[in-house]
């Protein structure tokens, strides 16, 4: 344990104080944020650690209320005194008047916990017009002697006027200034916020950029675990093959298909809520919004026609053929394959009488290689397409989770395809983040997919005396499962990996 730094995070009521903390921390439970004013009523803090090193202790304040009524006791008590006091004193000396107790009792708790901290945040909610009770605000907690950062949330907000802000704060004197959005921080968001508040502590600053150079390590470190997690489920899926006994027999190939998807969907799942706990969220974050989930879960099937068109995929093989042949795309996407030949797969999705009913409107010789397959024993296998979703899929989630802050009560907004720009709905009267369209698999995906296909054993999804940990002894499949990992980071957009070099002293 070190002698850390203590800030403390203060403003105007409701201007998202304890959303700032709740971001810093990664701790979507730290306190109660809600849209009514003076939701915090006591002083709460939080320490960030490096290692075992402590390095900071955040404390949440309640809001300011009436900082215009405060300045004018505070007037009246430095003219009443009969001597001249500095700030600090100033502020003492009103912190054991019965004000401090009743009317401002509040203001008090504020000022008591700047005047213990070696700085202070000063939140502003960028969306607010530039108010003369602001600017008391800042004079009064200026008698504090302690440095001030003013911090910008919300900036994201199409309300928020950022110059207004910036201009007004200069001419108090406060030029170095931060816009840090607590809801949707940008990229290199945290490390900015970091370089200007040290800044403002000297040589005490340093332990901040540490911090800010470990927590972009913990970034790195998370995102190849994330891509890790997707890599062990495309290998887990694309490696999968499941034998259907008596397959000609009415029924049992339909069962078998539901419950080959039945597996798959469960497997993406748990893919999801590791995602989700690697990033210190819950299914209960993600409830609803643009986002395609509810409470975790995703709102779209994964083998239903609509997913494709969200995603922007085409269709292709098998679908492709039976689109052409006057299939309907629901049939097409049954989210297997029968051996070699994608459309029989996905016409036997709907069952035998399924290919019976609709095989007078095939071509001769499709019609014959669809009637004859659904004899005898086959073999499930998962098709490309749906493959492309699921890459498709996590690697969106990824990039959402990342871009989110643990502040974030609306949800994340996704740059749609041109297929989904007119039913997009708009979220544009709250802060959120935009997430890139999806990133479709290109490259070595396929190819590294396609060779999983020939080790059916490196699946676990229907051998229950295997698992996933189990087949972690697989020199060579875990070879494959970490040169997928690489190809996957490698279509998403870089992590910021720091600027400079920081002091070792």
């Amino acid at each position: 344990m070190t002698d850390p730094l203590r800030i403390a995070v203060v403003g105007h009521t409701n201007t998202g104080k304890t959303s700032l903390l709740r971001t810093l921390t990664r701790d979507a439970g730290f306190g109660e944020v809600s849209p009514r004013p003076s939701t915090t009523r006591h002083v709460e803090g939080a320490r960030l650690n490096l290692g075992r090193e402590l390095i900071v202790e955040l404390y949440d304040t309640p809001g300011m209320e009436d900082a215009i009524a405060l300045l004018e006791v505070l007037d009246a008590q430095a003219a009443g005194g009969g001597r001249r006091l500095d700030g600090p004193a100033r502020v003492a000396q009103f912190l054991q008047s019965p004000a401090a107790a009743g009317r401002f009792e509040q203001e008090a708790k504020v000022l008591r916990q700047t005047l213990q901290s070696d700085a202070a945040i000063y939140v502003i909610d960028a969306r607010d017009p530039v108010l003369a009770k602001y600017r008391d605000e800042l004079e009064i907690l200026a008698n504090c002697a302690v440095p001030i950062l003013p911090l910008l949330n919300f900036v994201r907000d199409p309300r928020a006027d950022e110059r207004a802000w910036r201009d007004a704060l200069a001419r108090l004197g406060l030029h170095v200034q931060v816009s840090f959005d607590t809801v949707a921080p940008a990229t290199e968001g945290e490390r900015v916020f970091y370089e200007k508040l040290a800044t403002l502590l000297d040589k005490r600053g340093e332990a901040l950029l540490r911090l800010a150079a470990g927590h972009e390590q913990e970034a790195r470190e998370r995102r190849l675990a994330a891509t890790q997690l997707v890599a062990e489920l495309l290998i887990d899926v694309a490696a999968c093959q499941a034998r259907v006994e008596r397959a000609e027999e009415q029924g049992v190939l339909t069962e078998a298909l539901a419950e080959f998807n039945r597996r798959i969907l469960d497997r993406e799942q748990a893919c999801v809520d590791a995602l989700l706990g690697l990033y210190r969220f819950n299914r209960h974050d993600l409830e609803a919004g643009s986002l395609p989930l509810i409470e975790g879960r995703w709102r779209d099937d994964l083998f239903a026609p609509a997913t494709l068109t969200a995603l922007g995929i085409s269709l292709s093989g098998g679908a492709a053929a039976g689109a052409a042949a006057g299939f309907g795309v629901d049939l097409m996407l049954g989210g297997a394959t029968l051996g070699a030949a994608a459309a029989i797969g996905a016409l036997l999705g709907g069952g035998l009488q399924t290919a019976r009913r609709f095989g007078r409107r095939l071509g001769g010789a499709l019609r014959q290689k669809v009637l004859g397959s659904v004899t005898g024993s086959r073999f499930l296998r998962i098709d490309d397409t749906i493959l492309q979703v699921l890459v498709t899929r996590q690697l969106f989630l990824l990039q959402a989770l990342e871009a989110r802050g643990h502040a974030a009560v609306e949800q994340i907004e996704f740059a749609p395809t041109p297929a989904t720009a007119s039913t997009a709905t708009s979220t544009a009267a709250s802060s959120v983040a935009t997430v890139s369209a999806p990133v479709h698999w290109k490259g070595d995906v396929p190819a590294i997919l396609r060779r999983a296909r020939e080790y059916p054993a490196w699946s676990a999804l229907y051998e229950s005396s295997r698992s996933l940990d189990a087949l972690s002894w697989d020199a060579e499949r875990q070879r494959t499962v970490e040169a997928l990992a690489q190809v996957l980071q490698d279509l998403l957009p870089p992590l910021p990996t720091g600027r400079g070099k920081v002091s070792k002293s």
